[in-house]
């Protein structure tokens, strides 16, 4: 339970104005969702259950952006800019990422419908981007605008086009 609570203390420290953000108030709802799983005594699961999903479908109605019940989130995850946002319910999300609007993080294929992304820390996502199926995003990526992501990105990569190619980032080395 203190483990929730400090998550959603560095949550309100990483948002910048997380008073009059919609992402921030999307991403409260979701961790307390998480939360009530923790719960033993079975009528206060049920009705803070309850009162999850009715919150889950007002931030859907209200801000465009649903976050799966059974999604894992990462701590210092950041909707940048709210509206059109699909997060899949089996979806794993690390440290760090950044998704903005019109991300779609979902499965495939209707024959296989708990197949969903695994994105790893550090991954910043473009507005508009797509990563559909059983794909692993690895650390320190790039998702481009509108880029559809059907196959794995090794950590360091950039994912740009559609489908997306993957481009290694240049070390600083190399540079």
């Amino acid at each position: 339970m203190s483990d929730c609570f400090d998550l959603l203390k560095e949550d309100f420290k990483i948002y910048r104005r997380p008073f009059i953000s919609q992402g921030y108030y999307s991403l409260l709802v979701h961790r307390f969702g998480r939360m009530t799983r923790t719960i033993g005594f079975k009528p206060v699961y049920f009705l803070l259950r309850i009162v999850h999903i009715i919150f889950t479908k007002l931030c859907e109605i209200a801000f465009g952006i649903y976050i799966g019940a059974h999604v894992r989130i990462g701590r210092r995850f950041i909707i940048e800019h709210f509206g059109c946002i699909i997060i899949h319910s089996e979806a794993v999300i690390g440290d760090d990422v950044i998704v903005r609007q019109g991300v779609t993080i979902g499965n495939k294929v209707i024959d296989h419908p708990l197949d969903a992304p695994v994105i790893g820390n550090r991954v910043n996502i473009g507005a508009g981007a797509k990563i559909l199926g059983k794909v692993v995003i690895g650390d320190d990526v790039d998702i481009g605008a509108n880029a559809v992501v059907i196959t794995n990105v090794p950590s360091n990569s950039i994912a740009v086009g559609v489908p997306a190619r993957i481009i290694p980032k240049k070390s600083e080395i190399e540079v």
